[in-house]
């Protein structure tokens, strides 16, 4: 079964479109964990160590996700976990995703992304065990 760690990091204090996607992520048969608001980077990263999973999906509305997104992908990474796949979501201008997609965020999701879309994603790039 593919292991989503769903995560809001910042001082980002709405979370309805990360339970919108935590939501249907665990519908699409995925499981689901869901690290609540105001997450640092740090809990983040160790979060997807201690849980295991296959998937971050971060979601930021704050508009500091050129610094966190970025700094939660180099403390994966650090920790040895190449091959999880890490995507966001939320409200990114279009002019930054180039550059977050170079940071190693894998794909952005930005409002009114269908929820189909990001499972179909994720089936495309994560391998089961």
């Amino acid at each position: 079964m593919i292991r989503v760690l769903v995560a809001k990091p910042g001082l980002d204090g709405h979370d309805r479109g990360a339970k919108v996607v935590a939501r249907a992520l665990r519908d699409a048969g995925f499981e689901v964990i869901y690290t609540g608001l105001r997450q640092t980077p740090e809990q983040i990263a160790e979060a997807a160590l201690q849980e295991d999973v296959n998937v971050v999906a971060m979601s930021i509305l704050s508009g500091a996700h050129p610094h966190l997104f970025p700094k939660v992908v180099k403390l994966v990474r650090e920790k040895g976990m190449n091959d999880v796949l890490i995507i966001g979501g939320g409200v990114i201008p279009e002019g930054d995703i180039s550059a977050l997609k170079e940071a190693g965020i894998a794909e952005v999701f930005t409002p009114g992304t269908p929820t189909t879309d990001v499972i179909e994603f994720i089936k495309a790039h994560v391998k089961e065990a």
